[in-house]
């Protein structure tokens, strides 16, 4: 029996597991495939409601009790540099940044190594190994790229910093970035944030997508640093505004169960 493959992409959701942001918290994602030759079209839509990119899976928080993992973006025609963020520009101005074809490098997983050993030892990331990190770069059927940050005055051109990022419809998606953590002086994190802010003005592109800010996450929090910031919140884009972002986490528990517009999925329509 012949069985022909479904047009609209197939949603599923993971089986309970410890939350990593929250203690006592369990998460549940919903996600799905990112293949085919509508990848792009589908990466698109679905950023624009609040999914992530790992890979070949596009995904979102669906946790039955917590709403705390919001997707936020900048709108950077309306950024402005605060002088601490003017300063931290000024220290890189040393830095090389180079746009790249996603492609793996030794260099590349010996830095990644060494940061996800500073920053994130106890995450899912601690044992990924060589292979597995060739996969995560060049895995792609999206528009991806790889910006590398390099000392300029370095003949080896030893890198310092790189983001895996993806280029959407209505801005840029900073997938993952990684840096050296012994340059703590530099802000290497903070500067990489800053410098996609200006490379998406250059692209005339309105947003730069951050990934999840989480209330309550002390490793999320510095995303909120960042004015304007927009999140995902009850179906639509908002303005960060920390006194009443939200009250209560329960109502928007409570509105997510009441409401079936508050989960819905618009999938791009095929005009072919």
């Amino acid at each position: 029996m012949r069985h022909s493959v479904p047009k609209s992409p197939q949603f599923y959701v993971t089986a309970p597991q410890e939350c990593p942001y929250l203690d006592g918290r369990v998460e549940r994602k919903l996600f799905t495939a990112l293949n085919g030759p509508d990848s792009k079209v589908l990466n698109n839509a679905l950023s624009k409601q609040g999914f992530r990119r790992s890979q070949n899976i596009l995904y979102r928080p669906s946790c039955p009790d917590c709403t705390a993992c919001l997707s936020a973006r900048i709108p950077v025609q309306k950024f402005s540099f605060s002088k601490s963020e003017r300063r931290v520009l000024k220290r890189n101005s040393g830095l090389k940044r180079e746009v790249k074809t996603p492609w793996a490098s030794f260099e590349q997983f010996s830095l990644f190594k060494k940061y996800v050993e500073s920053r994130h030892d106890n995450g899912g990331m601690s044992g990924m190994s060589e292979a597995e990190f060739t996969s995560m770069i060049e895995e792609t059927s999206v528009n991806t790229v790889f910006c590398k940050y390099s000392l300029q005055n370095n003949e080896s051109g030893t890198i310092l910093g790189a983001s895996l990022t993806d280029i959407i419809e209505d801005g840029l998606s900073m997938v993952y970035s990684f840096y050296e953590p012994e340059y703590k002086e530099l802000s290497l994190g903070k500067y990489m944030i800053l410098d996609h802010i200006n490379l998406a003005k250059e692209m005339n592109l309105p947003y730069l997508y951050l990934g999840y800010w989480v209330e309550g996450s002390e490793k999320m929090q510095y995303k909120s640093q960042y004015e304007p910031l927009e999140v995902f919140v009850d179906g639509k884009w908002q303005l960060l505004k920390r006194k009443n972002l939200v009250k209560n986490n329960a109502d928007l528990i409570k509105k997510s169960s009441e409401d079936p517009s508050y989960n819905t999925i618009y999938l791009p329509t095929n005009n072919t």
